[in-house]
């Protein structure tokens, strides 16, 4: 299958385009490298031994996606691009409505123009809010998105519904991650954040490398067993592969669906600092600070529909997780702005 990746040479979506590429489909990437870098285009071709095109534009003002869908007779689209920095979106919420939601118009049209049909979604667990139980499943309602990122997606979630009961034969599955952590096995790619990472393990990464001195965790006064935040970490391999089985569940079941993707195991800040200091023999020193607003005590997903419906689960532990990430770092200290 001929697949188009926005924000391809992303976290996810670079991981995701091996997984592909490994299956025998066709990869075209569109990025505008606001948050990647074009290495990250060299060394999944150095992965995969396999030849990727790439596009360097944005979502937001090109005039080419059109033309590139039909050159690359591309039959699927996953929507990666966009921005995601919780704490970035609230301080410049017009800036996270306007790329995130308009850029996500534009590529509909586009595919609309051009007869393609599939879509999936990078969304995120953060639509759920504060959940109203625990785990979280789909049936969980989409409502009050505590930050402007995770509007953005809700409402991008809302305007993909619209347009798949206006046009029925336009498909889409909405994908809501938990938290993705991990590299490839090579460590040739994997997360390199721009500026202070947002996500612990990132964090907690760098700090092993000598780029920061300590972690600050975010609180210790939560109603959770040692007062810490307990998130749902998933492998970004096991991620990337969830997208492929969406893709293949699209062409089985028209319309719109939505799938959590995560393991359905909860684990703490401070589960993730021991896991990571076990799995690598190393010491991470870290201080406790203060909550970070937006920051729910809980959080973590009942994965069954995407098991039943698109034979899907995680199989990378949280050691894995932890090795990957930290292999990854030890590789490339200073991420892909390196020579």
């Amino acid at each position: 299958m001929n697949i188009l990746l926005t924000g391809g040479a992303g976290y996810i979506g670079s991981h995701t385009a091996v997984e592909l590429l490994k299956e025998g489909h066709s990869v075209t990437i569109i990025d505008n490298l606001s948050n990647s870098s074009f290495k990250v285009v060299e060394r999944i071709e150095k992965l995969t031994n396999k030849r990727v095109s790439f596009y360097k534009e944005d979502l937001l003002y090109t005039t080419r996606l059109k033309d590139v869908l039909d050159e690359h007779k591309i039959e699927a689209v996953i929507h990666f691009a966009g921005l995601k920095a919780v704490g970035e979106s609230v301080s410049e919420p017009l800036t996270y409505y306007k790329i995130n939601i308009l850029s996500t118009i534009n590529l509909c049209e586009s595919m609309i123009a051009s007869g393609v049909r599939d879509l999936v979604f990078s969304s995120s667990a953060t639509v759920y809010g504060e959940p109203i139980r625990m785990p979280i499943d789909e049936e969980t309602p989409v409502i009050d998105a505590t930050n402007p990122y995770a509007q953005s997606k809700a409402m991008i979630e809302k305007i993909l519904q619209d347009l798949s009961t206006a046009q029925p034969e336009f498909n889409v599955a909405l994908l809501r991650y938990f938290n993705p952590g991990g590299a490839h096995v090579s460590g040739d790619i994997g997360e390199d954040p721009t500026g202070i990472p947002n996500n612990l393990l990132p964090f907690i990464s760098q700090v092993a490398v000598g780029m920061r001195d300590k972690l600050v965790v975010f609180g210790d006064d939560y109603p959770t067993p040692d007062g810490t935040c307990i998130r749902d970490y998933i492998h970004v391999v096991d991620l990337a592969k969830g997208h492929i089985a969406a893709i293949e569940k699209l062409k089985e079941k028209p319309g719109l669906v939505a799938y959590n993707l995560g393991t359905g195991t909860g684990s703490s800040v401070l589960d993730i600092i021991r896991a990571f200091e076990s799995a690598n023999s190393l010491t991470i020193p870290f201080v406790i600070g203060a909550r970070r607003p937006g920051d729910i005590p809980v959080s973590y997903t009942n994965p069954a529909l995407a098991k039943a419906e698109l034979n899907w689960q995680t199989k990378k532990s949280i050691e894995d997780i932890c090795r990957d990430a930290w292999n990854w770092q030890k590789r490339n200290p200073k991420g892909y702005s390196e020579p």
